[in-house]
């Protein structure tokens, strides 16, 4: 299923400034000063999954691999259409299910599934597949269809700041989507079919949102500390969007760690 609102309007306070880098590590009063490379990670998982679905605990088991990589970004969206099974998903949300279905309308298919795993916003596969999952990755990688867009974050006491890189003779449009998760929790599955398993579940995806656009040209975008300070984590991913707002290629992606 893909978010009918995957970029929705985020309530941030957002100011643009001309492109600088700046070091995710430093000092906590002031910005840093080192400058990291820009990160390209391997590519983007985002798993679409459910606490209700007998068929994605193998998909999350191996979903919790994916998340302790330091080259993948990896999401876990709880979608909430398996709930009438009877066990409602602690971590679910409309939004997340919402998304789902964007995708699915995106790729042209009839159907939503579990668990489906969304590689670089591009296609789809089977989300407990380890051969499928890595194949897309490595796939999109060698042939271009990978994180083209370096994404620097960098803070200071107040404020994350996010340098998005240039496209070159890239795509010129796209969404800057800040992806909010939860901390590694731990289930008791009370009823359903997976009724008596205790399930961990990481990145946990609690809330979707846009903090502006950027045009194919090296940009910043500022983010109120306060904001990150109180999520479990955070990740940004640059995506073009269709003209009939669909969700499109995810050009770049980093997390925003906290300090």
């Amino acid at each position: 299923m893909a978010s009918r609102g995957p970029l929705r309007l985020a309530a941030l306070a957002l100011a643009l400034a001309t492109f600088a880098g700046a070091a995710l590590a430093g000092e906590p009063e002031k910005p840093q000063t080192d400058k990291p490379q820009a990160e390209k990670p391997l590519g983007v998982v985002e798993l679409f999954t459910s606490q209700g679905c007998s068929s994605c605990p193998p998909a999350d088991e191996f979903f919790a691999e994916l998340a302790a990589k330091e080259n993948v970004v990896a999401l876990a969206y709880h979608v909430n259409y398996w709930d009438y099974l009877g066990w409602q998903d602690t971590l679910s949300n409309k939004e997340n299910t919402d998304r789902q279905y964007d995708y699915m309308r995106a790729f042209g298919s009839r159907s939503v599934y579990t668990p489906q795993a969304v590689i670089n916003g591009r296609s789809h596969v089977n989300g407990a597949s380890r051969k499928d999952v890595g194949g897309a990755l490595a796939r999109m990688d060698r042939t271009g269809e990978g994180m083209r867009v370096g994404i620097k974050v960098s803070r200071t006491s107040d404020r994350v700041m996010i340098d998005a890189g240039d496209a070159g003779n890239g795509p010129a449009d796209a969404h800057v989507v800040i992806v909010y998760f939860d901390p590694p929790k731990t289930v008791q599955i009370g009823k359903g079919e997976n009724s008596g398993r205790n399930l961990t579940y990481w990145n946990a995806v609690s809330d979707i949102q846009t903090a502006g656009m950027w045009h194919g040209k090296a940009q910043r975008y500022e983010l109120p500390m306060s904001e990150i300070a109180k999520k479990g984590g955070c990740a940004v991913l640059l995506q073009s969007v269709g003209k009939d707002g669909m969700p499109g290629p995810i050009l770049g992606a980093a997390f925003i760690r906290k300090p």
